[in-house]
């Protein structure tokens, strides 16, 4: 999810050359191979230790450089866990400490698409289904498909534009999914539905909308059933408000002109009922794993998930690919949320077993490029796959 004042797709057209296909299967054993206490970064085998104090130094450089109040950071490599560690502040005297939760925003995108295809396995729905099945009065919804929802692919507008969705004017104002899909309808569609990528929120609300209609429950309850239960996620959860549960990384923003506590802004408008999550960064590496490998999936599934699309829509820059909900960079499978004063990223790369969690929380002075995440990120999954250099155009 991107901040509000900038737009979502120059994200993915600015990003560097990306793998064109989909991941590599899991070198077995990467960091098996090397010594006890050791671990494979930088081209060779060294010390945890070592490997440990070159990435906090390059989260302190990132804070220092980007005005961040707090970075708190989680890598493990094959089964050898590297750090977890909790720099800066969540307000001021407070430390910022590994067990405090924030907004995970479009990581819940991998998730939902996740459940999309547990549910097409289980027979469902499937992929190709077109939305006129659920929703007939949408706009061409007989020429869009669930996989053009999910993609991004639909051709729908967003409604995250400040012309027609005045955020800024009461950050706390709980949004309904009806008010957000009709604010995307008044507008005009991108492109022909299947033709373009166009990242747009309205895709996700509807998908989830889609999938409440057809399993007969709250989206949250299939997340939960899905996913969180499986992967035993005890810290993560689904809100249908600002709450939080303690402890807390709070967030700062300057988007209303002034550096402001925003960590209880209401995130109702991000994503689809139920999709708007909290978690920590515990939770967060062990998502970014089970995605990464296809914990939950069977391998066909697992391979659509992480594809690229159909007549090269959806690649970008010389390869870059969004598949279902999940970027894919270089063999790494990554999301990289970010709005209101938080950031963060999960990301693994099959390659080498090498899975990384961040999250970091704007300062005063911070800016609005790069992306913190982004660019604390990209130097630390160079330094542990130089080979496979995680390029998000920074």
């Amino acid at each position: 999810m991107q901040r509000v004042k900038t737009v979502e797709v120059r994200r993915f057209v600015r990003a560097g050359a990306l793998a064109a296909t989909v991941l590599m299967a899991p070198a077995a054993g990467a960091a098996q191979a090397c010594g006890p206490g050791e671990a494979p970064a930088d081209g060779a085998c060294r010390p945890v230790e070592e490997i440990a104090a070159h990435i906090r130094g390059l989260v302190e450089d990132g804070m220092a450089s980007l005005n961040l109040s707090a970075a708190i950071v989680k890598i493990r490599i094959g089964d050898v866990d590297i750090m977890d560690e909790a720099h800066g502040t969540s307000m001021t005297g407070i430390p910022a400490t590994t067990d405090m939760h924030f907004r995970n925003g479009a990581v819940a995108i991998a998730y939902m698409s996740t459940v999309l295809l547990r549910m097409q396995e289980e027979g469902l729905l499937g992929v190709e289904d077109r939305l006129s099945k659920w929703f007939p009065d949408y706009p061409r919804a007989d020429e869009i498909t669930l996989q053009m929802l999910i993609t991004s692919t639909s051709g729908y507008a967003d409604y995250v534009n400040l012309d027609y969705l005045p955020l800024y004017e009461d950050p706390f104002r709980q949004f309904t999914p009806d008010e957000l899909i009709d604010i995307s309808f008044s507008r005009d569609m991108v492109c022909d539905p299947g033709t373009c990528f166009a990242y747009a929120h309205t895709n996700f609300v509807i998908l989830g909308e889609v999938m409440r209609t057809v399993a007969g429950k709250p989206l949250e309850e299939l997340i939960a059933a899905y996913v969180l239960e499986p992967l035993d996620l005890e810290n993560t959860r689904s809100e249908h408000t600002a709450v939080i549960q303690e402890p807390v990384l709070h967030a700062f923003t300057e988007e209303r002109g002034v550096l402001e506590d925003s960590t209880y802004w209401n995130p109702s408008w991000t994503l689809a009922r139920g999709a708007v999550m909290t978690t920590d960064i515990g939770d967060l590496l062990t998502s970014a794993i089970a995605i990464g490998k296809g914990q939950l999936l069977s391998a066909a599934s697992h391979e659509a998930q992480l594809a690229q699309g159909a007549d090269g829509v959806g690649v970008f820059a010389d390869g870059v690919h969004y598949a279902m909900g999940v970027f894919v960079t270089n063999g790494w499978a990554i999301q990289t949320p970010s709005f209101a004063g938080y950031a963060a990223a999960m990301a693994y790369l099959p390659e080498g077993e090498i899975a990384v969690a961040l999250a970091t929380t704007n300062g005063d002075g911070t800016p609005d490029e790069p992306r913190p995440t982004d660019a604390i990120f990209s130097k630390i999954g160079a330094y542990l796959a130089p080979d496979k250099p995680p390029h998000l155009g920074r």
